[in-house]
């Protein structure tokens, strides 16, 4: 698990920092926060350069970025923040129109906490925004886990828990898939799933089945795929076969809640691409 800490956030007034070249953009986005999050200080900055600056000299508890700026590509300047900065840890969350190719590509820079579709609309994205600085604990939903480690099940079925989501595990894909069947079971809200498990059957092959076997679309359950595997091309083929979206071993809290909420929040709005 990674030893960087979170800034420990200013609950009265958390700084939010947007950086887009449209001051359009930078003005919707910043009054649907404003609505979101009331309490919160947001700052606007228009170019790569502002934010340089201002990360040198105050404290920032979530950084959202454009991909595209005038001066530097968003990605680059996460890395910046990243190197540069002399604060805690803090989220850095890149919005694009291009997130799914990008994704499907895995060349999101791993300096980037998170990213957003920006083709989801801008309330979707205050929301998002939301989860990392006051995540609504009565979303709540059931998860259907998949983990084989019993001591990392413990771990992580403690975190959610905590974040008010109930949990049914399964130790193998063929558990899950007999779970599922169950009639008498509550059904699953969205499931989270390792990659590598006991048994005959993978988290891809839980893919395939859900996905393409059985239909399931993205918008009717939402898979969550955690994986230790750093090989783009496998990361691809976890996108490619349907997972709504990928959370890097060792798990960080905040990080996997964020996650699995907002995965909740838009599959029940019915945001989610359903292909």
């Amino acid at each position: 698990m990674s030893t960087l800490a979170f800034l420990p956030l200013d609950l009265q007034h958390p700084h939010l920092v947007i950086v887009d070249g449209s001051k359009l953009v930078r003005r919707v986005l910043t009054g649907m926060l404003a609505k979101t999050l009331p309490n919160a200080v947001i700052t606007e900055c228009e170019s790569a350069e502002q934010v340089k600056s201002l990360l040198l000299t105050q404290p920032v508890h979530l950084l959202i970025t454009s991909l595209v700026l005038p001066d530097m590509d968003g990605s680059d300047l996460a890395a910046f923040a990243r190197e540069k900065s002399t604060q805690s840890y803090f989220p850095i969350i890149v919005v694009s129109a291009e997130v799914q190719e990008r994704l499907a590509q895995r060349t999101i820079s791993p300096h980037v906490t998170d990213y957003f579709d920006k083709t989801w609309g801008m309330e979707a994205l205050a929301s998002f925004i939301k989860g990392y600085i006051a995540p609504e604990e009565e979303v709540g939903g059931q998860v259907l886990y998949v983990e084989d480690s019993r001591v990392v099940a413990a771990a992580t079925i403690r975190m959610m828990k905590k974040h008010g989501l109930g949990v049914q595990h399964a130790v193998s894909v063929e558990d899950a898939l007999v779970m599922l069947d169950q009639p008498n079971e509550t059904p699953p809200d969205i499931i989270l799933s390792d990659v590598y498990l006991k048994g005959e059957l993978t988290g891809m092959d839980l893919l395939k089945i859900l996905r393409q076997d059985r239909e399931v679309s993205k918008k009717q359950l939402p898979i969550v795929v955690m994986t230790g595997d750093s090989d783009p091309r496998n990361q691809k083929q976890l996108i490619q076969l349907g997972a709504n979206d990928l959370v890097q071993k060792p798990i960080e809290e905040r990080l996997l809640i964020t996650k699995l909420l907002f995965q909740l929040r838009m599959a029940r709005k019915g945001q989610m691409p359903a292909a």
